[in-house]
């Protein structure tokens, strides 16, 4: 927990950046000390005038080994704020976005959470984007009624502590743990397997997942460790798995540790198939493993092939040529994260009568959601806050490239 001078001076730094940008029409962003941004995405003089200011925060990890993840969301969000600002505006207000870097660090999580807890402004997060940092910011949140929605924290304990700030679009890791053991049992035939993890929260949740179910489902577990994020040499337990000759590696992790990780059992003679979840979704991945190296790489996502339709391909042409990115792991999901807030806000600015809505409307309005047609996945909250239509995917790598495989079932 921060001292309560170093609070005030976040909070202050925080306050000073909101009214720069507010100052500076167009696109243009403010840049605060930490990395973080606050844009008003209209024309000149949008924050000004009859216009009420709305933000809504968008956070995850902008720098960083995991920047992928964060950065990626943050495009996508971006793009469908800027969508809908005119409609706003209509309403009477000016809804802008303040983009933060949590780092995928739980304690920076916090850091940010009561950054943003201290605008009066912020209505709304989308975020977080990581399991770690979304459960420690989700008990910041809860205290001032602020909601959230993430695009890809996938936590099975995130929605189960019983905060209804708590919200997400994707499926949870015992949806996707449990279904990357039933693919790989019926589809990939695997009999034997040695799990491994980061022992973070994410990694470890996946890891455990997959260990359930192969044990209903009678697959023989030769192996279940934990390792430590971050290391370069990870021989001891590489050693172990080659002697064990599972037909299959798990790690839950994310795709820095695991490119090192596949690489280097790759150069001690395992030829067995690798298996994770979404953290292996970068590009990065192969740089690290090399692309031979990579092959015979599997892992769940519970973001489908966004360019699978006529209809996705154009839009990810048009987010192309707009904002000059290329359409990333969460863009899709961000995007269909900040339509779920921008809806939200919308219907609680409506049941106000027009005026601004204090932020437990807008969480109520939000916790309501039902049957929004999403761009790329449809939204229904249940209770606990998670998506009823959410799914899960399986890829894989091939000569260096990702290719999809299809719903895991």
């Amino acid at each position: 927990m921060k001292k309560q001078k170093t609070l005030s001076i976040i909070a202050a730094t925080f306050a000073l950046g909101s009214l720069l940008a507010g100052c500076g029409g167009g696109q243009g962003a403010a840049p605060q000390q930490n990395g973080t941004t606050e844009q008003s995405g209209g024309s000149g003089g949008a924050a000004s005038g009859s216009l009420e200011k709305l933000v809504i925060g968008v956070v995850g990890p902008m720098s960083g080994q995991y920047s992928d993840y964060g950065s990626t969301a943050k495009a996508g969000a971006e793009y469908a704020l800027k969508e809908k600002q005119e409609a706003f505006k209509k309403l009477g207000f000016d809804v802008q976005l303040s983009a933060q870097d949590d780092q995928a660090d739980p304690k920076q999580g916090v850091a940010v959470a009561q950054m943003l807890i201290s605008n009066p402004d912020v209505v709304g997060v989308v975020g977080h984007a990581t399991t770690g940092a979304s459960i420690t910011a989700a008990a910041q949140y809860d205290q001032e009624k602020l909601v959230m929605v993430s695009p890809s924290a996938t936590g099975s304990d995130l929605t189960e502590q019983g905060k209804k700030i708590v919200h997400r679009i994707c499926a949870r890791d015992d949806q996707q743990g449990s279904k990357a053991a039933v693919y790989a049992k019926n589809q990939l035939n695997i009999k034997t397997a040695y799990l491994m993890h980061d022992k973070q929260a994410y990694g470890q949740g996946l890891a455990e997942e997959v260990k359930k179910q192969f044990e209903k489902d009678g697959v023989q577990i030769l192996g279940f460790e934990g390792v430590t994020a971050g290391e370069k040499d990870y021989s001891a337990v590489i050693n172990q798995i080659v002697a064990a000759n599972p037909e299959m590696v798990y790690f839950g992790g994310y795709y820095s540790d695991a490119g090192i990780i596949v690489k280097q059992a790759r150069e001690k003679g395992y030829k067995g198939v690798f298996m994770g979840g979404d953290g292996y979704d970068s590009a990065d991945l192969v740089k690290i493993a090399g692309a031979e190296n990579a092959n015979n790489v599997v892992f769940t996502s519970t973001v489908g092939d966004v360019g699978a339709t006529e209809d996705g391909k154009k839009w990810i042409a048009d987010f192309e040529q707009s904002t000059g990115n290329k359409v990333g792991i969460f863009t899709s999901f961000g995007y269909d994260s900040m339509g779920v807030m921008l809806n939200g806000l919308e219907e609680a600015i409506k049941a106000n009568g027009g005026k601004k809505p204090t932020r437990e409307q807008v969480l109520d309005a939000v916790h309501k959601t039902k049957d929004f047609k999403g761009k790329f996945v449809n939204v229904t909250f249940d209770d606990k806050g998670d998506n009823t239509f959410a799914s899960v995917y399986v890829y894989k790598y091939e000569n260096g490239q990702k290719v999809f495989i299809g719903e895991a079932k």
